[in-house]
């Protein structure tokens, strides 16, 4: 069944489900995707160590040994025994290839495992360790504990089932429109550039390496979870040869083993094994009661883990079971060779090639999917920028319909900076994305701007696919309509440009008049863009926005206050600084601080990496010492990329410091922009770098660099509308200001419901907040101390409290700021919200802008 054919709630949960999906694939691709690509790495290097090791050390595996005659377990045990002056419990060799084999001793008491050494079958002589044999161990601790013992096989183990979501969810995600053709799925266009490209990367080579991921996921959690292990048995069959688990083998606590008689073991194994022996694992028993095990290959075995078993009574060498692969159920043959499936080698030389190199391909899949997280980031940004401080109006008759459809973010931002254009001319503009637009909408509007975006080969932006489904077949009527296209493309697809073409043709159809001809962009074109805005001009009288963005400017810190002495928490502190030049802002505006790193850092660094600090450099055309310079650059641990460079080539790869965002606490009269910041320290007690700048980096009186940003999405009503402010810890300092506002401009119905630790220490501004109590300047103060009673209480549960007066204040057209944590506070008053008011009630608030949050 096609999603075409279902219906209209079909459709929404099918596209809830995709921006779920998409939300979680993305979210575990930064968080786990560096484990899986170094599990695939490692993987990959341990994959051929037998075929490695060989190839490094001849010497010891095709020397003259060849020519001697091989001895039997009867003879090797007691002579390595003695020359290892261990007791051996185990002996792997091959009887028909190299006459080295490999000898196990007994562990020690409490340990797993015990020492292995490699020696000569022709003469128990204990080989000295292969070269490379610690690299290969290492890599195999990598690979399944990230060299960090239980605690990181329960990581590789999570990371495993992340690999499993991966490959489904990828499939769902990527899924084309043109199912049945195989170059939809498989061809990899090299052609391609820049963000498509690594989309293509991303999505086509992850179809190519799926069913091996799937194979590697399904076998790799066999050893990561018992229910999964005990899941697989049951389901497939027996506990299977190779695979069986009979406890731990360790023996007694004085180190004596049960005596075995080696003359009638290796008699019976060789009778039943018959000539045609390959291989042997010789398992001895470490504890009265258990039988000898022995594993063995014989030269017709399906692959290298197709074993046999035996077990045989350690005295008598009885038999007691004989277990052959060929004999077995198909599932119990699967749990046999579940590692040859996990490497590859039950397919043969073929599939062990193909597992190491899509094991070696893991790394593209973290890099691609940060590149294109990246992009989408910083779209987002930039649209958010462009969106600034334009106010889309309901529609009218006069007013200018702008829809937008976006797969990016690209689309998003230019439709606001349209709609910036418009409004500087004084037009009024309604922006909506196409999803949201309806019939009455385009029934109404008599000039409309359509920035349309095309995803893939032709298709529609996830977000579109509603509206391509609802109203492009539907016959409207839009003579009235004049309209301009701008189209978003890329020309390394073959429908360039695709789902624009198809909303134009519908439009013109029906009836609507373009009012010149559509603008196609190739890949963000510069001038492509230059002409739409142009032509814009030309038929709307608005002249093109050019939006640049504001300067750091030099910021005097004047004072520096502890605000919470004796508290639980980490120090927070009470900051004013005074900008060299008169600067304006409102409440709600951001204040973005550029840090740098201490002397004490950047000396560190230097000496760390052999580095001297007064060469001169240059940096924004400023000259300087290599140390002043590094105070501002992101000071990487894993240098290797800039070893051999010279001090300026050094200091332009290094990456600038990002700048920090804080609430702005104080309005412009005040005299000072005040910030609220609490000290972030990290897990080996460094500073957080933005706030340990401010608390503790800049000497007082010192200077810093910032700008005010405007965060206009969070700014007080303009009317005289009840507030309602909600928020934690430094979270005041936003509402501290809306506050402020509000009672400068003589409105006193302000809610604030606060909440932190502990009251005696952690009540910030507490003669400020309880002076505006007393004076009717706030209305209702509601506190939350958690850790002042037993039972935690927090900001939330003091709104839940007071449902009915939410609901009163709700009714009289109250707005709802919140501002503080979002993991925790945030999303805690969020949840009741939705409990008080329910999912429509939210909506509805959200869609008025009477529900707004600064959170982080």
């Amino acid at each position: 069944m096609s999603i075409d054919s279902l219906c209209p709630t079909s459709v929404v949960e099918f596209s809830v489900l995709k921006k779920i999906l998409f939300q979680l694939h993305w979210l575990f691709g930064i968080t786990a995707g560096l484990v899986l690509a170094l599990m695939g790495v490692t993987g990959a290097a341990y994959s051929f160590q037998d075929e490695l090791l060989r190839a490094l050390n001849p010497e010891v595996f095709q020397g003259e040994v060849r020519d001697r005659t091989e001895l039997s377990p009867v003879q090797l045990v007691p002579m390595l025994t003695t020359a290892g002056q261990q007791p051996v419990v185990g002996l792997w060799l091959d009887v028909q290839g190299e006459r080295v084999g490999r000898v196990f001793f007994a562990p020690k008491p409490g340990e797993r495992r015990g020492p292995s050494r490699y020696f000569d079958a022709s003469s128990a002589e204990l080989l000295s360790e292969p070269r490379g044999q610690g690299f290969f161990d290492l890599m195999l601790q990598l690979h399944r504990f990230l060299a960090m013992g239980e605690y990181g096989k329960q990581i590789t183990a999570a990371c495993t089932l992340i690999l499993l979501f991966f490959c489904l969810s990828g499939l769902y995600l990527r899924w084309p429109r043109q199912a049945s053709s195989w170059r939809a799925w498989l061809t990899l266009d090299w052609a391609r550039k820049g963000r498509s490209f690594n989309w293509d990367l991303h999505a086509v080579v992850g179809t190519w390496c799926l069913a091996l991921y799937l194979l590697a996921a399904l076998t790799g959690l066999y050893w990561s979870y018992d229910w999964y292990r005990e899941g697989a048995t049951a389901l497939l069959g027996e506990q299977a040869a190779g695979q069986q688990r009979s406890g731990k083998r360790s023996p007694p606590a004085d180190g004596t083993l049960p005596a075995v008689n080696l003359t009638a073991v290796w008699a019976t194994f060789q009778r039943e094994a018959g000539a045609q022996l390959s291989s042997y694992n010789l398992r001895l028993p470490t504890a009265a009661g258990q039988a000898v095990t022995v594993f063995y290959l014989r030269d017709d075995a399906a692959h290298e883990r197709a074993f046999n078993q035996l077990t045989l009574d350690p005295l008598s060498g009885e038999l007691g079971m004989h277990k052959r692969y060929a004999q077995q159920a198909f599932g119990e043959q699967l749990l046999s060779s579940v590692y040859a499936l996990h490497v590859g080698s039950y397919f043969g030389l073929t599939g062990r090639i193909l597992l190491f190199l899509a094991s070696l391909a893991m790394p593209l899949f973290a890099i691609t999917g940060w590149l294109l997280y990246l992009d989408r980031r910083r779209k987002k940004r930039a649209m958010l920028q462009a969106r600034g401080a334009v106010h889309s109006s309901a529609a009218t008759a006069g007013s200018w319909l702008i829809g937008f459809a976006s797969q990016s973010g690209f689309a998003e931002q230019l439709a606001w900076r349209a709609a910036g254009q418009l409004q500087a001319a004084g037009l009024a503009v309604n922006v909506q994305p196409l999803a949201k637009l309806t019939e009455s909408m385009l029934r109404q509007a008599h000039q409309a701007l359509f920035v349309v975006s095309t995803f893939g080969e032709g298709e529609a932006p996830d977000s579109a696919r509603g509206f391509e489904r609802k109203l492009l077949g539907q016959a409207l009527g839009l003579e009235h309509l004049r309209y301009a296209m701008l189209a978003l493309g890329d020309r390394q697809y073959q429908h360039f440009c695709g789902f624009a073409q198809r909303v134009q043709g519908w439009l013109t159809e029906q009836g609507a008049q373009s009012l010149f001809e559509a603008v196609q962009v190739d890949a963000g074109d510069a001038t492509a863009l230059a002409s739409w805005q142009r032509q814009l001009g030309e038929v709307t009288g608005a002249k093109p926005q050019h939006q640049a963005e504001t300067p750091y400017g030099l910021w005097t810190l004047n004072r520096r206050e502890l605000l919470n002495p004796g508290s639980q928490g980490a120090p927070t502190y009470w900051l004013g600084l005074r900008a060299e030049q008169v600067i304006e802002w409102a409440a709600g505006d951001i204040l973005d601080v550029l840090p740098r790193h201490t002397d004490a850092r950047v000396l560190a660094w230097l000496q760390a990496h052999g580095l001297e600090g007064q060469q001169p450099v240059r940096l924004n055309g400023l000259s300087q010492s290599l140390q002043q310079a590094l105070a501002g650059k992101q000071l990487p641990e894993q240098s290797i990329h800039l070893v051999g460079l010279h001090a300026q080539a050094l200091l332009d790869a290094l990456l600038p410091l990002a700048a920090r965002e804080y609430s702005i606490a104080s309005l412009p009269s005040d005299g000072q922009l005040e910030l609220i910041v609490r000290q972030e320290r990290h897990a080996d007690g460094s500073l957080g770098l933005g706030s340990g700048w401010l608390t503790e980096g800049v000497a007082l009186h010192g200077q810093l660099l910032a700008r005010v940003r405007r965060n206009s999405g969070f700014h007080a009503p303009e009317d005289e509308r009840p507030m309602i402010l909600i928020g934690n810890g430094t979270g005041l300092a936003g509402l501290r200001s809306l506050l402020k506002a509000r009672i400068v401009a003589g409105y006193t119905e302000n809610w604030l419901l606060f909440g932190e630790r502990n009251a005696a220490h952690d009540f910030y501004c507490q003669s400020e907040l309880q002076g505006w109590l007393a004076s009717g300047e706030l209305a209702r103060l509601d506190l939350a101390f958690s850790r002042d009673q037993v039972s935690k209480v927090y900001v939330q549960d003091r709104l839940r409290e007071s449902a009915e007066t939410l609901s009163a204040w709700l009714a009289k057209g109250a707005a709802i700021y919140v501002c503080g944590s979002l993991a925790g506070m945030a999303a805690g008053v969020d949840a009741v919200l939705h409990e008080l008011l329910g999912e429509a009630g939210v909506n509805a608030l959200l869609e008025e802008g009477r529900y707004r949050r600064d959170v982080y």
